[in-house]
This record gives structure tokens, C-alpha cells and sequence, in this order.
């Protein structure tokens, strides 16, 4: 939901739903060829104003998956089979029982239904989905990752998630022949068995304490190994991204409707319920919702503060995008890093010229909606348990916290009866698609394939 109230545009008041069924011209008798429509004449017998439209059409189609120049396999489905492998092996995990599907739960829209994550242990934030991940420019609720390969390779290292190390994912790779074999199908040599193998159990970078066993253990390892280790892990970031990009909710009911109103489709625009094009109304107009949740994605990707109150109450702890600004910048495996396909290109170019500054402190990124009302609760760290109260919150603003001068500056109540209320729930719950076929919802069903025929739905048997 938007965190702005608005700013001009369209200020019709939305009335009893029903009213929006106005009647149609003349007899009132579709033609026989619906696409010989006029679209604004279709669009007003729902009450649907030409601006009104226009907004709307912007929200839909969803369109192409965005290319990734930094990893050149981003689109190979034998490395999107070796990912599909990987996101399902617990024996990348500290205590070889949980997987990158323990939190991104396919049952769940890849989400996992907690108001925060708990992977080896409970979390701090909410689990987004990894639906349509591929369409975010930044990853994480802090931007922490700038490409969903090194976004990737972060919960696996980090304690409370997987507590896994590099390490450990190159000795799995290397001792496992369907993934060694698969992972040179797609990368290339990997490293001699018998070093991997004499490598320290766990190792990893630790760089806020050296002391700690796993950075001493891999201070220990002679450096041109370390490199061939980091190398094996960025490839299975790599991979892992490559099958992250199949996972897709797909085209919705409200698509369908977008699509009716392009075309002056009556049938399509009935795809949704009035009540929900009521909600759709408010959506582009007096709620202001599309100023943050816009474009195709409904997300403008950038990140806000909106004075959402923690769990459990008091003032924001989490630093949010402030902290989110380090760690990125920090990180070698970002798109700018040695082990990116692209570090000269326009996605390192942008990491690069991120600046950290006070003003982030607290800001998170504005989620998309698209399979929205599939996967509550809400909010960077699940404060909201269902849609109706993240649209009251926004509402009335009640229990907002305020963050002085890093406040959104105009953030204000909307303001909106029950009616209304409703009717945007309605119009959020028409975003959701089918989500991915079967057949990425768990461990590959089929050999590795052989080619590089990439299918837009994934792989099929």
C-alpha cells in the first residue's frame, strides 16, 4: 500500500461500489467483435476515467525478465538445473538440515509464512518471496545484494540463516558426482578433489571478528586456494540465481483485466469483481498507492521510511537501508566485485555510486505486490498479519513512529471508510498468479539437460 497521501491526479470518490456498474450506451449489448471495442467507452461502463486507464495500463503487462549481464550463465538451464539442485540440499547448512527452501517454502509462494525468518535460528525480518526476484534492482529489505546470484550466496554464510560456509559449498560440489559433474558442465574444471577435500570443515571471512574459529581456519588456507574456493561459491550463487529466475508468479486476474481495458474487452475487464476495481480506483488515485507501488512490479524499488512500529513496540532499532549501504558496498561478490561477468557495466556502475548517508537510517525497500495476498504477514519484520491491517495502518496511521527529520515528508492518513478498505483488499488479491509449474517446486525431476534451450516457463520434462 502507498505511504503517501495524494498528490494531485485523479480525486473521484469511489461512493457504493455498485455505482461503478454504470450503464452501457445504447442498447447496451456487447459488440460481436469485442475487440472492435472503443476502450474508453468499455472503460466507463465500469466508471473508469481515461487518466484512471492510463495508471492502470502501466501496471501491466509484467513483460521480460530483466537480462543480467553479471552472470553470463543467468539464463543457461543446466545451470538453473545445478541451481534447482543446490536450493533444495541441506548439506549446504552448518547443521545439514536446512536448505534455502527451509525459508523460501514452495508450499508457501516461496515465502514461509512467519513474521520472521527462522532458519538455524529465529531472525530479525520477514521472509519475502523469491517470486519474480529477478525483476529487483536491489535484494534484501536493505538492498544489502545488487544481483540475485550475490544475494544468493548471503544466507548461506550468515549464522542465524544456514550458518553454512564457502568452504563447505565447494567440498559438497566436489564430493556429490551429480553436482560435480554438472557444475563442470556448466563453469568448467572444478578444483582437485584432494585439496578440496583437505580443507578445513568449516571456512569463511569473518571480518568482524578474525578471532572467530572459521576466519582463523580460513587465514589458514594458502590464498591462491582461496581463491578457487570463492570461485566454486560465486558459480553456485550463480547457478542458484539461474533457477531463482524461472520462479515466477505469472499473469493474474488483474492482468487479465488490465489487458480487457487495453483492448476494450468486456469479458476481460469482468476478470475482477467491481468491488476490486473500486479498489483499483483508489489504488492510481486518492489512496496514492501507485507513488511507491508502480510499474509492472508495483514497486518503485527504492527504499522508505514510513514509521511502521517494530515488533514488540518501542523505537526502530533495525538500521535498515543505512546498514544495508555497507554491507553492500562491502561486498566482494557484488556486481562491481572480481567475480562478477559484467564489473564495468551498468549495474556496477550504479553499486558504485551508491552513497551511505543518515538520511537511510530505517529505510526499507518498498516490497512488490504481485502474490501479495498470498504471503502474510506483512512488513520487514511480519509486524502486519493480514492485508486489512497494513491498508488501516495506512489509513490512520496509528502506532506510527517517528523518526524525525528520516520520515517520509509526506506521509499522511488517508483517511478511508470500510468500504474502501475493502475494496482495496479486493483489488491487492487480484495481483496473485498461478506461480511456477510443478516442476520447480522441488529437487529436479529430470537429468541435467544438455542443451541451452531456455524456456520462458522453466524447464519441462
Amino acid at each position: 500500500m502507498s505511504r503517501h497521501a495524494a498528490r494531485g491526479g485523479v480525486t473521484s470518490s469511489i461512493g457504493i461500489v455498485g455505482a461503478l456498474l454504470l450503464s452501457a450506451c445504447g442498447d447496451g449489448e456487447p459488440p460481436s467483435d469485442p475487440s472492435a471495442a472503443d476502450p474508453s467507452a468499455v472503460a466507463a461502463e465500469r466508471g473508469l476515467s481515461d487518466a484512471e486507464v492510463r495508471k492502470i495500463l502501466r501496471l501491466s503487462p509484467l513483460g521480460a525478465v530483466p537480462a543480467d549481464p553479471t552472470n553470463r550463465v543467468a539464463d543457461d538451464p543446466r545451470a538453473a538445473w545445478l541451481g534447482q539442485s543446490l536450493f533444495f540440499d541441506a548439506r549446504l547448512s552448518g547443521n545439514g538440515e536446512v536448505s534455502c527452501a527451509t525459508c523460501h517454502d514452495p508450499a508457501k509462494e516461496f515465502a514461509d509464512g512467519r513474521e520472521v525468518a527462522f532458519g538455524i535460528a529465529e531472525g530479525t525480518r520477514n521472509t519475502p518471496t523469491v517470486l519474480d526476484a529477478a525483476r529487483s534492482r536491489w535484494l534484501t529489505w536493505d538492498g544489502r545484494a545488487d544481483s540475485l546470484w550475490s544475494q544468493a550466496l548471503q544466507p548461506i554464510e550468515r549464522p542465524h540463516e544456514m550458518d553454512g560456509t564457502r568452504v563447505g559449498v565447494a567440498r559438497v560440489i566436489a564430493a556429490d558426482p551429480a553436482l560435480s559433474a554438472a557444475y563442470q558442465k556448466v563453469f568448467g574444471p572444478l578444483p582437485d578433489a584432494d585439496v578440496i577435500a583437505s580443507l578445513p570443515a568449516r571456512a569463511r571471512p569473518v571480518p568482524e571478528d578474525p578471532t572467530h574459529p572459521d576466519a582463523v581456519a580460513w587465514e589458514s588456507i594458502d590464498p591462491p586456494v582461496r581463491h578457487e574456493v570463492e570461485v566454486v561459491f560465486a558459480n553456485a550463487g550463480k547457478a542458484l540465481a539461474a533457477y531463482q529466475r524461472r520462479l515466477r508468479a505469472g499473469e493474474g486476474d488483474f492482468d487479465r483485466f488490465a489487458r480487457g481495458l487495453r483492448e476494450g474487452d468486456r469479458a476481460g475487464i469482468d476478470a475482477i469483481p467491481p468491488e476490486a476495481i473500486a479498489g483499483a480506483r483508489l489504488f492510481v488515485g486518492r489512496a496514492g498507492c501507485i507513488q511507491c507501488h508502480g510499474g509492472p512490479t508495483f514497486s518503485d524499488g527504492e527504499f522508505h521510511s514510513i514509521g511502521m512500529p517494530p515488533r514488540g513496540g518501542g523505537l526502530p532499532r533495525d538500521p535498515g537501508r543505512y546498514l544495508g549501504t555497507e554491507i553492500l558496498l562491502a561486498d566482494r561478490f557484488n556486481a562491481a566485485g572480481e567475480f562478477s561477468d559484467d564489473r564495468l557495466g551498468a549495474e556496477a556502475t550504479m553499486t558504485a555510486r551508491v552513497a551511505r548517508s543518515p538520511e537511510q537510517w530505517g529505510q526499507f525497500r518498498t516490497p512488490g505486490l504481485r502474490q501479495v495476498a498470498r504471503t502474510a504477514p506483512y512488513m520487514h519484520a511480519g509486524q502486519m498479519p493480514d492485508l486489512e491491517s497494513v491498508v488501516r495502518f495506512y489509513s490512520t496511521l496509528e502506532g506510527a513512529v517517528q523518526l524525525d527529520h528520516h520520515q517520509e515528508t509526506v506521509l499522511a492518513p488517508l483517511g478511508l471508510s470500510e468500504e474502501e478498505i475493502r475494496a482495496l483488499v479486493a483489488f491487492l488479491e487480484t495481483l496473485a498468479g498461478p506461480g511456477p509449474e510443478e516442476g520447480l517446486k522441488g529437487p529436479p525431476r529430470h537429468a541435467m539437460p544438455e542443451d541451452a534451450d531456455f524456456s520462458a516457463s522453466g524447464p519441462r520434462g
